[in-house]
């Protein structure tokens, strides 16, 4: 489940790439004072993905511009609904906006047999443990994890991937349903790689750290009811890690989504919310 915040642009402004911190800290506002505000300084995945704002570009004044809000738990979003609906001033660093509506929508892979594709919309952090680093013969003399990189091969990424998926499956999901490792087959049929690259990121308030990411399209195939909700976790609460800083968040590409049976799409295009 998500939420589709529609803004409106209050004032003429440069789109800010580094909003990353910002819009994170105005949709953690509609969680202050809830139950859910320890959630902020949970030291696991929290179940909480999002969007930048889209489209990319400079701002107008009365330019209409995007967010979207996915959650494992609906509660949380309707928290965040109410919030930005009570207040519907949305600044988010120097880019002002008025809310002009909040909706909810419900992504999902499709029913077993279907074939799509997913879109990070924002950049996908993976990091290998350091004590992993001989099994895929990365060379490292240090005791930090490493940030994948297209040179240490696809195996590690498909290995960390699960395995963050596993975690969060273990969450947020009913215990005796079998996690993406408990079942054969790989999360994804296809991995396609668009771009890595380095980009500053404010972890917590004051602490600037360098992250290198990468942006991915996935295609896939449900196998079956299970797959489905191991994808349609995904879409929920994020992919990869740090989810809750805005990274790894997940589309399903546009008109990319064929039901059993049905020929293959010449084109798909995306559905917005990139980084």
């Amino acid at each position: 489940m998500r939420l589709l915040i529609r803004l409106r642009a209050r004032a003429d402004a440069a789109y800010d790439n580094s909003h990353f911190h910002e819009l994170r800290g105005r949709l953690w506002k509609g969680l202050r004072g809830t139950e859910y505000d320890d959630l902020h300084d949970a030291d696991r995945p929290i179940g909480l993905s999002f969007s930048n704002i889209f489209p990319w570009g400079d701002i107008e004044e009365g330019d209409e511009r995007t967010v979207l809000v996915a959650a494992t738990d609906q509660d949380v979003l309707r928290a965040i609904a109410e919030s930005v609906i009570t207040d519907r001033e949305f600044n988010v660093g120097q880019m002002p906006f008025h809310v002009e509506e909040v909706t909810t929508v419900a992504p999902d892979v499709g029913e077993p047999g279907t074939r799509g594709t997913l879109e990070t919309g924002t950049g996908v952090l993976v990091r290998i443990p350091p004590q992993q680093a001989d099994a895929y013969g990365i060379d490292t003399d240090g005791d930090e994890a490493i940030f994948w990189q297209p040179e240490h091969s696809l195996e590690p990424l498909k290995t960390q991937l699960e395995n963050n998926l596993d975690k969060k499956h273990r969450l947020f999901c009913d215990d005796h349903l079998p996690g993406p490792s408990n079942r054969d087959g790989d999360l994804f049929d296809e991995y396609d790689l668009l771009k890595t690259f380095a980009v500053p990121v404010e972890v917590t308030q004051g602490v600037e750290m360098t992250y290198i990411l990468s942006k991915w399209r996935f295609g896939y195939r449900v196998r079956d009811d299970h797959h489905r909700r191991h994808l349609n976790l995904a879409l929920d609460a994020g992919i990869g890690e740090r989810n809750a800083l805005g990274l790894g968040f997940l589309n399903i590409q546009r008109d990319s989504k064929r039901p059993p049976g049905t020929p293959e799409a010449s084109s798909a295009s995306t559905d917005g919310g990139r980084r």
